[in-house]
C-alpha cells in the first residue's frame, strides 16, 4: 500500500497535503459492485457535499470511508494513514464520526443519556456543556426520551453525540431528509457553525439548494463514480450540467 500512496497526488492546487485522500476506491455489497473508483479529497475546514440521485453511490462512499462496508478496496488516506483494511473502531479512534440516516437514537434513552452513550475515543472532543450551547433545543429536552422528539431535534442529536467522541471528520448522511424548511435552515446554521470550530465535514445530499447554503465544494455521483466536481460559487452557473445528473 505504501508504494501505492507514493504515486498519488496527495497535495491540493495551494500546496497543502488534504486531511483525506480517497482514490480508486470500489466497494461490493456481496456479488453486486456498487463503486467503481471513487477519487475524491477533502481538505482539513471544508464541508464538501456528495451530491447524486438516490441510487448513485453517494450513501455506500461513506461507508466504505467508515469500514463499515466488509469488501472494499482502494485507497483512504486520512491525516497521514492508510484505513483501507481498518475495522470501524479503528477508523472511529484515527478522527472519523460517522452519523448514518436512519441516525440510530435509542428510543428508550433520553437526551443526555443518547448522548453520554458513545465512547470518547481521542482527545478533543466537546463537553457537554459547548454541545448544549451549539444544540440549545437539546438543553430544553435534556429528560425526553428520543421517542418523544421531532425528527429535527433526532438529528441534531445524532450529529451532537460524535462530537463528544473526538472525531475531527464528520460524515453525515443526508441530514436535511424529510424535514420541515425551517429545521432545514437549523441544521445549515449547525453545519456552520462547526466548520467555524475547525471541523471537517463530507456531507451526503441530494437537496443541492441546501447543499449550496453549507458547502465550499461539490463531487456529483453517477452509478458508483464521481462524474464532476463544482465549486460552491459556481453551482448556480452550472444548474443545466447539474440537471443532467440530478434531475433538478
Amino acid at each position: 500500500m505504501a508504494d501505492v500512496l507514493a504515486e498519488l497526488p496527495i497535495a491540493t492546487q495551494d500546496g497543502s497535503a488534504p486531511l483525506m485522500l480517497v482514490r480508486g476506491l470500489e466497494a461490493w455489497y456481496g456479488e453486486s459492485h456498487v463503486l467503481h473508483g471513487v477519487n475524491l479529497e477533502v481538505r482539513e475546514g471544508e464541508v464538501v457535499t456528495l451530491l447524486g440521485r438516490n441510487g448513485a453511490g453517494k450513501t455506500t462512499t461513506l461507508r466504505s470511508i467508515m469500514g463499515v462496508v466488509p469488501k472494499r478496496s482502494g485507497s483512504v488516506h486520512y491525516a497521514g494513514r492508510e484505513l483501507i483494511g481498518a475495522r470501524s473502531d479503528i477508523i472511529a479512534r484515527a478522527g472519523i464520526g460517522y452519523v448514518p440516516e436512519e441516525r440510530g437514537i435509542f428510543a428508550s434513552l433520553d437526551v443526555t443519556e443518547n448522548l453520554m452513550l458513545p465512547p470518547v475515543v481521542r482527545p478533543g472532543g466537546l463537553p457537554l456543556d459547548e454541545i448544549y450551547e451549539l444544540f440549545p433545543n437539546l438543553r430544553e429536552r435534556a429528560r425526553s426520551q428520543g421517542t418523544k422528539l421531532s425528527g429535527g431535534e433526532q438529528q441534531m442529536l445524532a450529529i451532537a453525540r460524535i462530537l463528544r467522541t473526538g472525531a475531527k471528520l464528520l460524515l453525515l448522511d443526508e441530514p436535511s431528509e424529510g424535514l420541515a424548511p425551517v429545521i432545514v435552515q437549523q441544521i445549515g446554521r449547525t453545519i456552520r457553525k462547526l466548520k467555524e470550530r475547525g471541523f471537517t465535514v463530507v456531507l451526503v445530499e441530494q437537496n443541492f439548494r441546501f447543499a449550496q447554503t453549507v458547502a465550499d465544494r461539490h463531487y456529483v455521483m453517477e452509478h458508483g463514480k464521481v462524474v464532476d466536481t463544482v465549486r460552491n460559487e459556481d453551482l448556480t452557473a452550472s444548474l443545466e450540467r447539474l440537471q443532467q445528473y440530478l434531475g433538478v
